[in-house]
């Protein structure tokens, strides 16, 4: 059967993925979408809090250790005094002690850092495995109306790029935010220890250093918003020129295409400079902001310590924690940036797994022994906008074994039957039956296993000619794969092929014609063996000679089943038992070739004009 399956760090600031976020790379709903993906997380709260109490165990080992190396200066400052005196000596052994705790508590640090993030990488993958599988589940549940109005590249783009910017973020981000606000009160809470006086002195640079964050961040964030909407333009230009490079090549499109990119990859390159530009101002003048801290610390430490109201440890220890205070405000400034870009992320994933899906199947399915292939339209009517009917009252019977031809001019309504026949759509009002029941009783699993379908569009995939083959049936030997294949007047091109049947099939299919990809599917739907057949424009890019071929294996094929018949060339139907011709979603004529002609109508117009072209063409051509 042919129908197939359907952040980096950069700076002080993180980008977001590459690709498309949607213009503004911000949430509309901040706060729901972040409440739906806390509720994602439920079943890893336990492990999540765990994780979190172990990183603040880190921090708070982190942090204590340059208040107890601070008592290992101030004894060495004391023993060094005392030697210069005379009156003492330096007590390395209480300095020792003081270094073996200060190194435990970094080593504890360590490992304790290292199991959080081993444990929130853990939850993180699993939390972007489960999103994925059910993106991918949700996507073969659609309704194929919402592929009608998204582009693939949008629906990639979820499954990849905004769940990867969600995996970064509950890998790095929520322990960070923990660790920020952990390291910030930690430091305040043993700095005022220390000396109150020298902690407000370090206080004052923490607005200053909100008006600079704040000021880079406002200008920032709408270049980086812009960066990853060009990256998409970029993308998608790229991808858009190289998937169809023949078609532009033949139109002398280059020039056009070129222009296009300069002007995409132009506004990239600013909007990437000047947000990196912005970015990067950040940790120089913050560290120049910490720098004043550190200055009056030092100058008011000095003279506390000259008026021996604390030891020189505690300037020591004290120069350490003003030294990395604005580490921590920076990060809380960017962590906020990045948490606007995993809502944005997560308000796009959660959009799309709560789209509409198809119509649930029925809870007591039919289940046929045996399929007869009688086959019933009964006053169908369907439009793809409810608002819009286009098929108007279609009724029309196909009896089992008969072979039903389906004509019109382009926009009849051909195609769009066959859609509601396979149950890709649902009819808005009517019935169509087989066998006497309600296709809408089947399960589509089991409907569409009663037909076999060959499109005008070939799906092949990457793989071997004997793969694709067996995608009709993929528990079908190699044996009955070649046998399909002779019937279907493969196996003389195969065998001419470099590996034959495991010759593989290149990404873009290449390097096989279009008549061979058609013939390649035939012979998908001849494995397929099924009860029903529907030929959509099955021998439209083949050669006359190969045509034929193809019919006289079709009709073999299509003796003892129900078959329907989709052309524009009416002379591959001209054996038809029933014509049902169309126009403008309604059947205006049906009968046999030979009835059809007699009555000088509809079907007589078009088959009349289709020869006269012909027969002008052959003129012009001698």
């Amino acid at each position: 059967m042919s129908h197939g399956p359907g952040q980096s760090r950069g700076g002080p600031m993180r980008r977001g993925p590459m690709g498309r976020m949607m213009k503004g790379d911000k949430a509309k709903d901040f706060k729901g979408s972040m409440v739906k993906l806390i509720s994602y997380l439920g079943k890893y709260k336990l492990i999540i809090i765990i994780a979190i109490i172990i990183a603040i165990a880190s921090t708070a080992a982190t942090i204590i250790g340059p208040k107890i190396l601070g008592e290992a200066t101030t004894s060495l400052f004391e023993g060094l005094i005392a030697v210069v005196s005379g009156t003492g000596k330096v007590d390395f052994d209480f300095i020792a002690k003081i270094i073996l705790i200060t190194l435990s508590l970094y080593l504890s640090s360590a490992i304790f850092n290292y199991i959080q993030g081993w444990i929130m990488a853990r939850v993180s993958t699993n939390i972007s495995y489960r999103l994925r599988k059910d993106i991918s589940e949700k996507i073969n549940r659609m309704e194929l109306k919402y592929y009608d109005r998204t582009t693939h590249g949008e629906i990639l783009s979820r499954i990849t790029n905004d769940i990867d910017t969600i995996n970064q973020t509950l890998s790095q981000s929520i322990t960070q935010i923990i660790t920020s606000i952990v390291t910030v009160l930690g430091i305040l809470i043993m700095m005022f220890t220390i000396s109150w006086m020298m902690t407000l002195v370090a206080l004052i640079i923490i607005p200053l250093s909100g008006v600079v964050v704040a000021f880079i961040v406002k200008r920032s964030q709408k270049h980086f918003a812009q960066q990853q909407e060009y990256i998409g333009h970029v993308n998608s230009h790229v991808e858009e020129m190289y998937g169809g490079h023949i078609v532009m090549k033949a139109f002398n499109g280059e020039k056009k295409s070129q222009e296009k990119f300069e002007t995409y990859n132009t506004t990239l390159h600013l909007s990437a400079w000047k947000s990196q530009f912005y970015s990067g101002l950040m940790m120089p003048i913050m560290t120049f902001i910490g720098n004043l801290g550190y200055v009056g610390v030092a100058i008011l430490g000095g003279w506390l310590t000259i008026q021996k109201v604390i030891s020189v440890g505690d300037i020591q220890a004290f120069i350490q924690y003003i030294r990395t205070f604005t580490q921590p405000i920076a990060q809380l400034a960017n962590i906020s940036n990045v948490l606007q870009q995993t809502a944005a992320a997560a308000e796009r994933v959660f959009e799309f797994l709560g789209e509409t899906e198809e119509v649930a199947e029925s809870t007591k399915p039919i289940k046929l022994e045996k399929v007869e292939g009688l086959v019933e339209f009964s006053n169908v009517n369907f439009g793809y906008n409810p608002e819009k009917t286009i098929i108007h009252s279609f009724s029309a019977t196909a009896q089992p074994g008969q072979k039903i031809a389906i004509v019109g001019p382009t926009g009849a309504g051909k195609t769009t039957m066959v859609k509601l026949l396979m149950r890709f759509y649902d009819v808005n009002d009517g019935a169509i039956l087989v066998d006497n029941n309600d296709i809408r009783d089947f399960t589509r699993t089991d409907l569409r296993d009663m037909f076999g379908m060959v499109l005008q569009d070939t799906w092949l995939f990457n793989g071997t000619i004997l793969e694709n083959i067996r995608y009709g049936r993929p528990d079908a030997t190699d044996a009955e794969v070649v046998t399909a294949a002779e019937a279907a007047h493969v196996d003389h091109f195969v065998n001419t092929l470099p590996g034959g049947y495991h010759m593989e099939l290149n990404e873009e299919l290449t390097n096989i014609s279009e008549g061979q990809k058609q013939l390649l599917t035939i012979a998908r739907a001849v494995l397929a063996d099924p009860e029903v057949l529907i030929l959509d424009e099955a021998t439209s890019s083949v050669d006359t000679r190969t045509e034929i071929l193809i019919q006289r294996a079709m009709d073999d094929l299509m003796k003892n089943r129900t078959s329907f018949v989709i052309a524009h060339r009416l002379s591959t139907i001209r054996d038809a038992d029933l014509i049902l011709v169309m126009n403008e979603g309604d059947i205006v004529e049906q009968g046999t070739h030979n009835e059809l002609l007699e009555r000088g109508g509809f079907y007589a117009e078009l088959h009349n004009s289709q020869f006269e072209v012909t027969e002008e063409i052959t003129e012009t051509d001698s």
